[in-house]
């Protein structure tokens, strides 16, 4: 049981021996993705929520109006996780084929692939090709059962980050004041029964 006030850092590097392949490399990019959201966080803030909701003026491959928050979450995102050499390919609703990104220092070097959707709802996958190739669409279509982590970020009056490595669903709320997020919702579950149904249908 952890601590309310443990930061998402202190949380990571404590739950590291948990994560099925404990290299680091799956730490480093869940890192890479709190501060990917720490950025947008600021830009919505910055920009103030008037300005980027509503359409961008585009649609994404799948024909939906793209949205502004949408649009510069998806550049936010990808362009951190490119800055930080952390991943091997990047796949998102907003952009019409994969990422695949080498790194002059590693040649294809790293494991994962993240896929980031509307907002920010992302999962992690282990590459299936070899290692030292360019990733492929293979990588990118694997059942949801392979996945080694997933998560999600609400932003607004209070962004929180919500992700599971397979192990548990926790929940981190950001303090802007401090710029670090905080465990705030410990081992979410579902309740035994409920009276709201929703799924994307």
């Amino acid at each position: 049981m952890h601590r309310k006030n443990t930061t998402l850092g202190e949380f990571i590097i404590e739950n590291q021996s948990s994560f099925q392949y404990s290299s680091g490399e799956l730490s480093k990019l869940i890192n890479a993705i709190r501060l990917a959201a720490k950025v947008v966080n600021h830009e919505v803030n910055k920009a103030g929520l008037v300005d980027i909701i509503g359409a961008a003026g585009d649609t994404n491959i799948q024909g939906e109006d793209q949205q502004k928050l949408d649009v510069l979450a998806n550049e936010k995102f990808i362009q951190t996780l490119i800055n930080r050499e952390i991943v091997c390919g990047i796949a998102s609703e907003e952009e019409d084929d994969f990422i695949s990104i080498n790194s002059s220092d590693n040649q294809h070097q790293n494991k994962y692939i993240v896929n980031v959707s509307v907002g920010t709802i992302f999962s992690i996958y282990r590459r299936v090709t070899p290692i030292g190739t360019p990733v492929s669409l293979e990588d990118f279509l694997q059942p949801g059962r392979a996945q080694i982590a997933a998560g999600y970020i609400v932003y607004g009056t209070s962004t929180m980050l919500v992700y599971t490595t397979g192990d548990g669903v926790n929940g981190f709320t950001l303090n802007p004041a401090l710029g670090t997020f905080y465990l705030s919702h410990p081992n979410m579950e579902f309740p035994e029964t409920g009276k709201i149904y929703s799924v994307n249908e």
